[in-house]
């Protein structure tokens, strides 16, 4: 069948194409992907190519779909997996596969599997895995946003604690504790916000820092004090470029104790220096944020290592288990990721997107990859409707900023059932 999908050939060299995909074999999966959200991750291995660690060697020639942030329904199952899944399915990935050993991954690695694709053929080893898994949600777009949640569920999981005199881990924050979520008001740091006070293990006090007014009030709008308050936590969202002295005013707010928990949100040295600066005794340290330099370090206090127990743990990626909670309380409402989402376009837009992804502001970008759209920010719709008035483009962006003006400037499933209107699946 015919296909159109981004794929990557190596360094900076994305291309959109249409291919055939070939029939499938008695283990794989067809799948049809509706919706896919552009992860820095992707950008990173698009900068590397083969350099990067799940991007084939070969690559040049036997080019690989990017995107691992999707979500769709299922076409056609292979026998092999006939009792398991069926036809009509709606269905998220989760990309870590982890099978064998090995850090092949849709979306990096796979010839005919990755989101930037309107059509998929999920390996075996996916479903081997346990990774494509079932989801009931709303909206497609809420399924895309599954795995970057799962990363988010995941690096609260990995956090640890130790009593004294105690050789055992207690893995998650510290329940009632002090935590913090340095640099967090960009799209991870506000499902991180988000997670933190809906999750059944809460800090009593979260902290979440920034140097940009703006970002800290859209962050403050979407994830209210008021709501923290209803769950238990004191929120405060601080500005600590305005601050003459960060560390002694974060410390300030625990009482001179120091944090249970701090997650760095941002590769620079200099905030990785300052969570550790604000750690208390056994506090621990989740540097979540992937650098891209493979020489970036930044200093730790080793005294406090030794005499406060403090300590560090890094996660990339969420297992299974943090999948299927995060599509859990999606589907009970009890996150709503929404919020993440700042820009919205086509498949014609992911390659151009992905690669200027750095330089775009905003949060996440969500390509729906049946639809024909240059990719938008929600707040320029309403202007996009002007530029392309007369034009089919022009009532599309003119219907979805009227819609989107109505769910608070939020993308929302009204507004994915618009841009779909018209789409066969």
């Amino acid at each position: 069948m015919k296909n159109k999908a981004v794929r990557l050939y190596g360094k900076m060299d994305l291309r959109l194409e249409e291919f055939d995909l070939p029939g499938i074999k008695d283990d794989e999966i067809l799948a049809c992907v509706v919706s896919d959200s552009i992860c820095m991750s992707s950008y990173k291995a698009s900068s590397q190519g083969s350099a990067h660690k799940r991007v084939p060697d070969d690559v040049e020639n036997n080019p690989v779909i990017i995107g691992h942030e999707f979500c769709g329904k299922i076409i056609e199952v292979g026998s092999k997996w006939k009792d398991s899944f069926k036809a009509g399915d709606k269905f998220v990935i989760q990309p870590a596969l982890n099978y064998k050993g090995s850090l092949a991954a849709p979306g990096y690695s796979y010839k005919y599997c990755g989101g930037a694709s309107q059509y998929v053929i999920m390996p075996n080893e996916v479903m081997e895995c346990g990774c494509l898994l079932p989801y009931d949600g709303d909206a497609y777009f809420y399924g895309s946003l599954a795995e970057p949640m799962s990363c988010i569920v995941g690096g609260y999981h990995a956090n640890y604690h130790v009593q004294p005199g105690v050789y055992s881990h207690e893995m998650g924050i510290t329940e009632g504790g002090d935590a913090a979520i340095l640099a967090g008001a960009g799209p991870m740091g506000l499902g991180a916000v988000d997670y933190a006070i809906h999750a059944s293990r809460r800090p009593s006090l979260l902290v979440v820092t920034d140097i940009d007014d703006a970002r800290l009030e859209r962050a403050a709008e979407l994830v209210t004090v008021e709501e923290a308050e209803r769950m238990g936590v004191k929120l405060m969202y601080v500005n600590t470029a305005s601050i003459e002295n960060p560390v002694e005013y974060l410390r300030s707010l625990t009482d001179g104790r120091g944090f249970n928990d701090v997650f760095v949100y941002a590769p620079v040295k200099g905030v990785v220096e300052q969570g550790d600066a604000i750690l208390g005794r056994d506090g621990c340290l989740n540097f979540f944020a992937g650098p891209t330099n493979p020489e970036f370090s930044a200093m730790f206090n080793f005294y406090n290592v030794h005499y406060g127990s403090t300590h560090i743990v890094g996660t990339s990626g969420g297992n299974t288990d943090d999948m299927k909670e995060s599509i859990s309380m999606m589907e009970k409402k009890q996150l709503n990721p929404a919020g993440m989402i700042t820009h919205v376009g086509g498949l014609d837009s992911c390659a151009e997107t992905t690669l200027n992804l750095p330089n775009i502001k905003g949060a996440k970008k969500l390509v729906y990859t049946h639809v024909s759209m240059p990719m938008t920010a929600i707040e320029d719709f309403s202007s996009k409707a002007e530029e392309y008035k007369g034009q089919p483009l022009g009532e599309l962006f003119a219907d979805l900023s009227a819609i989107c003006e109505q769910a608070g400037g939020l993308w929302c499933p009204a507004a994915e059932e618009r841009i779909l209107r018209g789409i066969k699946l």
